[in-house]
């Protein structure tokens, strides 16, 4: 008998999901009481598309001069999606980004920097534990994908390293 509700409550969240879908949006959150026995306060959201975070990179520069050299340098890749380029380097983790190690601090990158296998790219903060992103390969900062303090899903790219 203790199942039912779990599994109502189980349907109502999928109906949630299915609601933020359909209707395009970002986020959703739901009270829903249950009189003296209690009640289900849930939150549903998804991440915001790969596009619109590649459209603002982030660099140590002012944010006008660095989407400027990268449409210059390949109009056709910048149509195309990060994560199929080669030199992607995608998060490892669910959380939030940092790209340096406390405010005020100097950034761990910038477009144009060499970065050597194994140097901090920058930081993910999931479960209030900070987890700094290794260099996987040698080489120079191309793009940076991602803003600071910006979410990110497993997956997402974060920066191209050439």
């Amino acid at each position: 008998m203790t199942n039912k509700p779990q599994q109502d409550d189980v349907a109502f969240i999928k109906a949630l999901a299915e609601v933020l879908r359909d209707n395009d949006l970002t986020e959703l959150q739901v009270k829903r009481e249950y009189g003296d026995e209690g009640s289900l306060n849930v939150r549903v959201s998804r991440g915001v598309p790969a596009a619109p975070v590649m459209a603002a990179p982030v660099a140590a520069a002012p944010v006008a001069a660095a989407p400027a050299p990268a449409a210059a340098a390949a109009p056709a890749a910048a149509a195309a999606d990060p994560a199929d380029h080669p030199g992607a380097v995608p998060s490892p983790m669910v959380g939030t980004v940092y790209l340096q190690a406390e405010p005020g601090a100097p950034a761990f990158i910038s477009v144009g920097a060499q970065v050597n296998e194994g140097d901090t790219l920058l930081i993910i903060e999931a479960m209030k534990t900070m987890n700094h992103i290794p260099a996987p390969r040698s080489g120079k900062i191309t793009r940076i994908l991602v803003e600071d303090a910006s979410a990110v899903e497993f997956g997402t790219p974060l920066v191209i390293i050439e």
